[in-house]
């Protein structure tokens, strides 16, 4: 396992140094193209949260799964409405929330301290995919987030001096993570970081983000599932494939509804864009509150 993950993101780190140039000398944001990786790809490292929602459910002494999928329909439905009454909140919520889940989810490897020492540092790792896109994008990644109404960063706070010290940080927080583990996971940790510095550097935001969330942190995730349901990687992709196939498939169709109706009232590439992130956002907090109830029930049991 711990190969496979040095490998991926050697792999990726390498796919960065490549295409980024390549894009960055064509000048343009396939946003549709971006779209259809989020759903094929980048969605389908959440659609097992059926399986564990059974689990968990086992574990609360529940046979039914209608309550898991009911409960999980309506925190969905509930940040999209939060979000169209407050979107400043519940973006930045949203925002301090996902760069926790990247730096936790992207560590491959255990890391516990008290006092909240080891989640500070997972969102400090994780904030290098906000923080990167503010740094070397900053005008076009400040037009996306005024598209979703969010305006926090347009504040005199975030100069690139700050931005600066704050990536600094999370590099540093890299450091420490891995700092008594081996030169294998110090160099995946090293490589995600540069990784996310190349593709924003040259790259588009919602490019950059795209590939990002679907070639690291989707196929990490998923590479951990796989594991999870087989010790055999190809038995265990099989599985994965099969059970990932139905949810990823439905989450696909609703997307795609959402920006045939959003379409009527913006421009295609906007109303892409809110689909992309206000549905992430949805999807996004159930997912991470699903992960965290099983890790603490597991824990107790």
């Amino acid at each position: 396992m711990e190969k496979i993950n040095f490998r991926h993101s050697l792999i990726f780190f390498n796919f960065c140094i490549f295409i980024s140039p390549f894009y960055f000398l064509l000048n343009f944001e396939p946003i549709i193209f971006c779209l259809i990786l989020i759903l094929i790809l980048g969605i389908s490292h959440g659609a097992l949260d059926n399986v564990k929602g059974k689990k968990l459910l086992t574990l609360f002494g529940y046979r039914s799964s209608f309550s898991f999928y009911l409960a999980y329909i309506i925190i969905s439905l509930l940040i999209i409405s939060f979000w169209l009454l407050f979107p400043n909140i519940v973006l930045l919520l949203f925002l301090i929330v996902a760069a926790y889940h990247f730096g936790k989810e992207d560590t491959v490897f255990s890391f516990k301290r008290r006092f909240m020492i080891s989640e500070c540092l997972y969102f400090l790792k994780g904030s290098a995919v906000i923080l990167t896109p503010l740094l070397f994008q900053k005008e076009k990644t400040i037009e996306i987030f005024r598209i979703l109404n969010f305006y926090v960063f347009e504040s005199s706070l975030f100069t690139d001096q700050f931005l600066i010290t704050l990536l600094c940080l999370s590099f540093l927080s890299s450091l420490f993570l891995s700092n008594k583990k081996n030169a294998d996971f110090k160099g995946l940790m090293i490589m995600d970081f540069f990784s996310l510095i190349i593709l924003n550097f040259f790259l588009t935001p919602v490019l950059a983000f795209t590939i990002y969330f679907c070639f690291l942190h989707s196929i990490r995730h998923s590479i951990t599932l796989i594991f999870e349901l087989d010790k055999s990687f190809k038995s265990g992709l099989k599985k994965f494939i099969k059970r990932a196939i139905p949810l990823t498939f439905v989450t696909g169709v609703i997307f795609l509804i959402a920006v045939y109706f959003l379409s009527n009232f913006y421009k295609l590439d906007e109303a892409i864009y809110k689909v992309i992130f206000i549905g992430l956002a949805s999807l996004t907090f159930p997912h991470i509150l699903l992960e965290y109830l099983i890790e603490n029930n597991e824990k107790r049991t």
